[in-house]
């Protein structure tokens, strides 16, 4: 089963829960350090819920509601009565800011795009300040795909809003249980993936929760045993990770790049590809998201990134220019079976640049690069 949020229960249940009870099953979730602003604002979101949400509301409430595909979470949804009901709390303010207002209801839009479950259903994003004085619901805007404009209000309009917006759709109701399990698809695009992954999301989260995410998780699991074993024993080992396209070794790859390279600092673990508009679109995205989650300047970020994404053909100069075996002792080599032969590798090196010497293809000379380690490394080839 996945475990699609950090609390979730009936909202009967939830109301007759100990308030310390809820929050300590979400710290127990968080799995990181709890900084005392998230737990205040958990705390404040109990409350408000706690003392504004009706028991008669037949439906299931979620804390941190994961949005995969972005690595996000959602602070609170609500499934009653067959519509979705995505919440965003702004703890200690008392206006409704542009950006909240474009976050809900992109966490809105995620849903019904790539939530199996969601496809159908209507869904309604909110924003509550928690400081707001009441501003009672009088109309909702729906959309063709069923997506309602986001709803500003105060903690106490909620229950209003809620039964507004079921008055008006007068949806079937659903399996909740059902519905948070039913996946995301279509599976992120890389530039997507990486995001997630690089917040160190485990690949299960970033794919569709079918057989080819167990898959996924397997081939990844599999792979770090053969890193920490060659590791251990001083050994070289090279794997070669192979799918039709689409199958998800990319993903496969990026994960394990992203783990090694925020586990094992020392290692360096990088993520090689030939494909030269995906490593830029890559680290572009990579560097724009770490910026704003890090509050760092962008031209910083962007070099950090660029030690995890990097062009083979950069690499491979770098080793031709160097004896010394490269800093990196775990490289995922992106669509191996692009690499040039021997013929086309020689021709490539002598005329373009200049390198009258080389003989050998592309493989065989990334192969003596990582093979210049005097003790262990690990080279991943994705292959298909």
């Amino acid at each position: 089963m996945t475990r699609i949020a950090y609390y979730d229960a009936g909202i009967q249940d939830f109301l007759a829960t100990d308030e310390t009870a809820v929050l300590g099953e979400l710290t127990l979730r968080h799995g990181f350090a709890l900084e005392h602003q998230q737990k205040h604002a958990w705390q404040r979101q109990i409350q408000l819920l706690r003392r504004h949400l009706s028991p008669t509301i037949e439906g299931r409430i979620y804390f941190e509601f994961s949005i995969p595909r972005m690595g996000k979470r959602v602070d609170v949804v609500i499934v009653a009565m067959g519509v979705i009901f995505v919440i965003e709390f702004k703890v200690g303010a008392h206006s409704f800011d542009s950006h909240a207002i474009d976050q809900v209801y992109d966490y809105a839009l995620d849903l019904k795009n790539f939530h199996r479950g969601s496809h159908r259903l209507p869904i309604v994003p909110i924003l509550i300040p928690t400081e707001a004085v009441p501003h009672p619901v009088t109309a909702i805007q729906w959309a063709p795909d069923q997506v309602a404009e986001p709803i500003c209000i105060s903690p106490a309009d909620l229950p209003q809003t809620i039964a507004f917006a079921v008055g008006q759709r007068l949806a079937p109701s659903i399996d909740a249980f059902a519905w948070s399990q039913s996946g995301y698809q279509p599976t992120p695009t890389i530039v997507e993936a990486a995001l997630a992954l690089y917040r160190q999301h485990d690949v299960k989260e970033i794919t569709r929760s079918e057989a080819g995410a167990d898959n996924l998780g397997l081939t990844a699991a599999r792979i770090e045993q053969i890193i920490e074993h060659s590791k251990a024993n001083s050994r070289k080992a090279i794997c070669f990770i192979t799918g039709v396209p689409g199958a998800g070794k990319t993903l496969a790859g990026l994960n394990i790049a992203t783990s090694r390279a925020e586990s094992h600092s020392d290692e360096h673990a990088v993520f090689l590809s030939g494909n030269g508009p995906l490593v830029d679109v890559l680290r572009e995205a990579l560097a724009r998201d770490k910026a704003e989650r890090e509050g760092i300047p962008r031209s910083k970020a962007y070099r950090e990134v660029s030690t995890f994404v990097q062009n083979i053909h950069h690499f491979r100069d770098e080793a031709l220019e160097n004896d010394n075996p490269p800093i990196e002792k775990v490289v995922v080599f992106d669509e191996a079976q692009r690499a040039w032969n021997r013929e086309m590798a020689s021709k490539f090196m002598q005329q373009k640049r200049g390198h009258a010497a080389f003989d050998i293809s592309e493989p065989a000379f990334l192969l003596s690069a990582m093979d210049r380690h005097p003790v262990w490394c690990v080279l991943i080839c994705l292959v298909g």
